[in-house]
């Protein structure tokens, strides 16, 4: 199986952490967001250990929010005692109601208004990540208008291309996000925040992209990043007490994936920032992460109920679902690889060869292509795997289509952590 929480039981059903997910598949009915809550765990701890163990006590990962955003994840994420950033109100709003303690919490954007601004500082925000000069000043008048001097990171570009998808990938020197190191303009900034009294440059942030399956490409990034450090103590005499290095480590989706060994990557990012900062001269700066994906992806699956299946004769045949781009549009958006199987019956030979259609009004309502599955029938359950990242976090209502459940499963039970909408939800907010 693609990761050791997925098996077939005696029944010829395939389970997620030991539960059947054909009898979890009748009990809450299809689409259906299914978390391994164990998984989540497991995967926050090898974070939290190696890089304590590595990279010092002060290093810690910081949750992705945007990966998997609602209140029990903001509680498991506390729970674990990690950070979290967050890139939205919205965010910002969930991660308060569930109790995450807001100290711990990074405010990412490129674009934060000043409503957004004032609610952060509100609710005692630990560190905003400055985008910008504009965003700079208006934090700053923010903070002296309440009083308060705002912690925070700058988000520089260090022109990294960490050869990913286009679309995921977030460090080079034309991105939207973030301050240019090369252009001169990340020193003159610095240069403007220090001057500043209603802030504290504690750090910077950058961030290359995701679905990164080795350290090289961080290894680079930190270098660039400490390079920098040096130039602002050179310059300024300020010495920077955070590098946070972002997310990215990938997961494995499909069999042609590699395994990724997080640990062993962050060893060996950590003897590079080690070997970089000797070489430097400078106080190594604590490290952070933002693991997102690589905490929740592998955890989650996708089930749905097969409404046909069809062969255009000569052409291509199809599988239709009761979901589709409305709870799954990564393929829509980027052509992601996914596993897909019948979980009734995953033992059967996969001799028929499918595109996987959902239930929209658009022809581009597509979860993967040419797919090798046993010859679906109507009523058939149908597994999507490694789902729990960028799948609940991205579903909306097209075509008027609710949002699934999402259920948990831990130690043997189940339980729903966000309950499925109703059609009654859809009108809520109607005039």
């Amino acid at each position: 199986m693609l990761h050791k929480n997925l098996s077939i039981n005696e029944a010829g059903h395939l389970t997620l952490a030991g539960m059947d997910t054909v009898e979890l598949a009748k009990k809450y009915g299809t689409p259906l967001y299914l978390m391994d809550e164990n998984r989540i765990r497991e995967n926050c701890r090898i974070y939290i250990d190696a890089m304590r163990k590595y990279m010092g006590e002060g290093s810690r990962p910081i949750f992705a929010s945007k990966a998997c955003c609602f209140k029990r994840m903001y509680a498991i994420i506390a729970e674990m005692g990690m950070g979290t950033d967050i890139v939205s109100p919205g965010e910002l709003y969930t991660a308060n109601a569930a109790g995450f303690p807001m100290e711990k919490a990074f405010f990412h954007g490129n674009n934060k208004t000043d409503a957004d601004i004032e609610y952060a500082i509100n609710v005692g925000i630990g560190y905003f990540i400055v985008d910008n000069r504009e965003e700079l000043e208006a934090v700053n008048a923010c903070a002296l208008r309440h009083g308060v001097r705002q912690k925070i990171l700058l988000r520089l570009t260090p022109g990294i291309d960490p050869h990913t998808q286009k679309k995921i990938s977030t460090g080079k020197v034309d991105s939207k996000f973030g301050t240019a190191i090369e252009t001169g303009q990340a020193l003159e900034l610095c240069k403007y925040a220090l001057s500043l009294s209603g802030v504290d440059l504690e750090g910077f942030h950058c961030h290359i992209g995701s679905q990164i399956f080795d350290y090289y490409p961080f290894r680079d990034a930190a270098e660039i990043m400490l390079r920098f450090i040096r130039t602002l103590l050179d310059a300024c005499g300020h010495e920077i007490r955070i590098l946070n290095l972002g997310g990215g480590f990938g997961v494995r989706y499909v069999e042609r994936d590699p395994v990724v060994d997080y640990e062993s990557n962050i060893r060996g990012l950590a003897g590079e920032i080690q070997r970089i900062c000797s070489e430097l001269s400078i106080q190594q700066p604590d490290i952070l992460m933002e693991p997102g994906r690589s905490i929740v992806a592998d955890s989650g699956m996708t089930l749905y109920t097969v409404g046909s299946a069809k062969t255009i004769t000569g052409y291509k045949s199809y599988v239709s679902i009761d979901g589709g781009m409305t709870d799954n549009i990564r393929y829509a958006l980027y052509e992601s690889d996914y596993t897909a199987l019948l979980a009734n019956r995953p033992a059967d030979t996969a001799d028929f060869c499918a595109t996987i259609a959902g239930r929209c009004c658009e022809s581009g309502d597509i979860i993967q292509e040419d797919v090798m599955l046993p010859r679906p029938m109507r009523g058939d359950t149908l597994a999507v795997l490694v789902t729990g990242a960028y799948n609940y976090s991205m579903a909306s209502n097209y075509n008027r289509i609710p949002r699934p459940p999402v259920v948990m499963v831990r130690d043997g039970k189940d339980y729903i952590a966000v309950r499925k909408e109703s059609y009654e939800d859809l009108c809520r907010n109607d005039m």
